[in-house]
């Protein structure tokens, strides 16, 4: 494993996390020539996501320093490899959580291939070549073209970025459980950040009945008026969760804090599903009764394809779906940080890479 190779000749201006102080410095290094099968995309814009966070900080023990986040990356096509045929030079592009998978597989062949066992992510992982991957917090990205999404012409740069992990994380889960299809269902949505938030207009696009469920009373005000919940519960009000208990066909958990399940789980009918989409970096609590006496479903899932993740992409375009952001320059990265420990944005922070990138 090494941290470039000879290949690696262009310099790019970035900023990267050193150390699990998890602050943020500006910071030089290499990237790859662009290949046959890739494509160059001067970043114009990119998402922080609580992994960011989390991989700053080292808080899952398997950062590898200096890690450069950032995997909600949305910019222009410069250049583009002589296999690369379905992208063009000024094209209006995006790459999302990986960079390479095995190909090989059967969950590759299957169009599932964020399941390959060697996966590789677009920060702080393994590229093909052998060299550390380094995210979208920095100037540009080279990107192999099959794992690059197309961004529709409608949808604003900045508030698109976070589809690219925020918007398929609970895209794919409602996919895979049958809700772009079927009637109107009763969906509960744990947590309102920027997973929660996307995930309730995905949901009242799809036609369903949306319940936020959360732990802060403040939050109702704005779940129901600025995003246009059906309902909301708080979590700890236990009158609230006896009252609501088996209303729900569907829930989906973005909670990236420890938590139980158990009384969440309640509110599921008989046959109900919770799917897992938060990632807390301590175990979380579940109890048996509640899935045994519900005869309830656990699941997780882990983003989406690239597949997924262009058809969740041209939904939004179809739609006019974006998320909501507040834009930060680089050297707000660390203040935004401390802010997203503390669940202070609505609803995802996005750096101007480019710094007062043009509306594209």
């Amino acid at each position: 494993m090494a941290q470039t190779t000879e290949k690696h000749t262009q310099t790019v201006r970035g900023w990267a996390a050193h150390d699990p102080s998890g602050k943020i410095t500006p910071h030089s290094f290499t990237r790859r020539e662009n290949g046959v099968d890739d494509v160059t995309i001067k970043i114009l814009y990119c998402g922080i996501c609580h992994t960011d966070l989390h991989h700053a900080k080292d808080d899952w023990g398997i950062t590898m320093y200096p890690v450069v986040p950032g995997h909600e990356i949305v910019g222009i096509i410069t250049k583009v490899g002589s296999n690369v045929s379905s992208f063009k030079v000024g094209d209006r592009a995006g790459v999302g959580c990986m960079a390479a998978s095995c190909l090989k597989c059967d969950f590759c062949k299957d169009g599932e291939e964020n399941y390959c066992d060697e996966v590789q992510f677009v920060y702080n992982g393994i590229f093909w070549d052998g060299s550390i991957t380094y995210g979208g917090y920095s100037e540009f990205l080279v990107a192999d073209y099959r794992y690059v999404i197309r961004i529709p012409d409608n949808l604003a740069m900045d508030a698109a970025a976070p589809l690219l992990c925020a918007g398929v994380t609970v895209y794919a889960p409602m996919k895979d459980n049958k809700l772009l299809e079927s009637g109107a269902k009763r969906v509960g949505i744990v947590g309102l950040g920027g997973l929660g938030h996307v995930a309730v207009k995905f949901a009242k696009e799809f036609g369903h009945h949306v319940t936020i469920i959360s732990t802060s009373p403040s939050k109702e005000k704005e779940a129901k008026e600025r995003l246009g919940a059906h309902d909301f519960i708080l979590s700890t009000d236990p009158q609230q969760m006896q009252l609501k208990k088996r209303s729900l066909d569907f829930i989906l958990d973005t909670v990236s804090a420890q938590h139980s399940l158990g009384p969440t789980l309640e509110l599921l009918k008989v046959n109900g599903t919770l799917v897992i989409v938060g990632a807390p970096d301590k175990p979380i609590d579940l109890p048996a009764f509640p899935l045994i006496f519900g005869k309830r479903v656990v699941k997780g899932s882990m983003i989406g394809s690239i597949k997924e993740t262009q058809d969740m992409m041209d939904m939004c375009g179809k739609h006019n779906i974006t998320c909501d952001i507040e834009v930060v320059s680089p050297d707000q990265i660390n203040e935004a940080f401390d802010r997203l420990a503390k669940n202070d944005v609505k609803y995802r922070f996005v750096i101007d890479i480019a710094g007062g990138s043009p509306k594209l």
